[in-house]
């Protein structure tokens, strides 16, 4: 019994150092990254021209389109649906 108890303690003595030392990384990587400086994605000097969009829709009008029907109407389901209760056996 008192060997374990050695055993625990010699990996607690170098449990808390190393655990003090990763979160000392860790703060100094995230305080190095909140307050780094992120360059400005866009410049307020330049000036985004707005292109105007123009649909064609003559397009649409071409004759292997004009051959394409429509889907048939799917008519509701009207009759009974399921049973009182579904998780009963037959």
């Amino acid at each position: 019994m008192a060997i374990t108890f050695i055993e625990k303690r010699k990996r607690l003595k170098y449990l808390f150092p190393v655990l003090a030392i990763l979160i000392f990384i860790t703060v100094i990587i995230i305080w190095r990254g909140r307050f780094a400086e992120i360059p400005s994605l866009v410049s307020p000097q330049f000036e985004i021209p707005v292109k105007k969009i123009e649909i064609d829709f003559e397009v649409l009008r071409h004759h292997l389109l004009e051959k394409l029907q429509p889907f048939p109407e799917i008519e509701p389901f009207t009759k009974e649906v399921g049973r009182e209760n579904p998780f009963i056996s037959y």
